[in-house]
């Protein structure tokens, strides 16, 4: 009886401990588009470069004791993986839907390393757009739904993008995650700020016709957008939680919901908010608890008059609801002008009273977010413009303090 009192006693010290475990999300997004962090251009095609060149970020990313990466595999509806669905993206090959090494699949090759070093993986989509500034439709490939469909889809400053409005463009995109987290183990799906596009001055939106024929009820068109954006992460949620519960679902809004003085709920800010501006009503999605997670892009400096990044941390903070809360953060901001001559100084137009010059204003909000129990973690937008440059020595400041030693990634909440 002795023995099985002890051995009850130890099996709870040990789940005890287990559960006691900290866990902190270090997250770093891994971007595609225009071939910022990966592959490089002189990589495209060249499947052998390209998982050279993984396994070097990974790598040191792992020396810095991340546990998460956000790997965009959907820039421009399209794929950096094998999809019947969508075309292989020009990103990866050369060309939008030509042939990738079929030997080679990018995301389970990130996952199957990710997994080497104690790395979650989490899928980033873009659920709108369809090309970038300076593409044309036309040179969409043959099998890219674009073909079959032209009216689903329509041009706003220069680039094109999905109909939110139709019924279609949610079930393509539910469609889209359904094939990818039954096919791959990943631990989340994630898309950022871009639903619908930024605004450009003295240009609508051409989506007119879409509300007139399918106005489900609404008489105001901006409504109309929030509810066409609410259904579609409300659909995702459901498409998740149905066919893999376990995956997380997150956002990584603009950084303002709303400004206070349009919304008594809203941040003490006055920037372009999300709710108003991109039909993004992300405050409703944590309310509902459509999201798992939150990374609100605070891609501002501590003190900034229109949007402070300590007043919008706490907003964040306090009203999550029970959503989870890691912040967006961007050392490609942050310069080191010890390291630069007067002239290039002085050509670059660079404010030595400028807080991302003077000191390591990174740093600086690491702190402050450990300071508020609400935040959980961080990610780092963008890795070889940003992160990796080691200005100022925030990687080295990573490895000796903030992140010295290894915490795992938060997995699924439940309730």
């Amino acid at each position: 009886m002795r023995k099985l009192v002890l051995t009850l006693i130890a099996v709870l010290t040990i789940t005890s401990f287990s559960m006691a475990q900290p866990q902190y999300f270090r997250g770093a997004w891994l971007s595609t588009v225009a071939n910022i962090d990966w592959p490089s251009k002189d990589a495209i095609g060249n499947a052998k470069l390209q998982r050279h060149e993984m396994i070097q970020i990974l790598d040191q990313l792992q020396s810095m004791n991340f546990n998460t990466v956000i790997f965009q595999i959907r820039p421009t509806a399209d794929a950096l993986y094998p999809s019947k669905l969508e075309p292989w993206s020009h990103w990866l090959t050369g060309k939008q839907g030509q042939d990738n090494d079929e030997s080679y699949d990018p995301l389970a090759f990130v996952i199957e390393q990710a997994k080497m070093r104690n790395m979650d993986v989490h899928v980033w989509l873009n659920p709108y757009r369809v090309t970038l500034a300076g593409q044309k439709i036309e040179d969409v490939a043959e099998n890219h739904l674009y073909r079959q469909r032209p009216e689903m889809f329509w041009k706003f400053n220069g680039q094109w993008y999905f109909e939110p409005g139709l019924d279609e463009t949610r079930e393509w995109l539910c469609n889209v995650i359904k094939d990818i987290i039954l096919r791959y183990d990943v631990q989340g799906v994630h898309m950022d700020d871009y639903f619908y596009p930024y605004p450009k001055a003295g240009e609508e939106i051409p989506d007119s016709a879409c509300f007139a024929k399918f106005p489900r009820g609404f008489d105001n068109i901006e409504d109309w957008r929030r509810n066409n954006v609410n259904m579609a992460i409300k659909d995702i949620a459901d498409v998740i939680e149905r066919y893999k519960p376990n995956v997380q679902f997150g956002i990584s809004p603009f950084g303002i919901w709303r400004n206070k003085k349009n919304d008594p709920r809203g941040s003490e800010t006055n920037g372009l908010e999300n709710y108003d501006a991109l039909y993004a009503d992300v405050l409703l999605w944590m309310q509902n608890g459509w999201i798992d997670y939150v990374v609100p892009q605070l891609y501002w400096e501590i003190g900034k008059k229109v949007a402070d990044y300590e007043i919008l941390a706490h907003w964040w903070a306090e009203n999550c609801y029970s959503t989870r809360v890691y912040i967006g953060m961007s050392p490609s901001r942050m310069r080191d002008l010890s390291k630069m001559t007067p002239e290039q100084i002085k050509k670059a137009k660079l404010d030595p009273e400028n807080p991302w010059n003077k000191g390591n204003e990174i740093c600086k909000q690491l702190r402050l977010n450990r300071s508020i129990p609400k935040i959980q973690g961080e990610c780092f937008f963008s890795l070889k413009r940003g992160l990796f440059t080691n200005t100022k020595g925030l990687c080295d400041s990573l490895k000796t303090t903030f992140y010295k030693d290894y915490v795992d990634a938060p997995g699924k909440f439940v309730e």
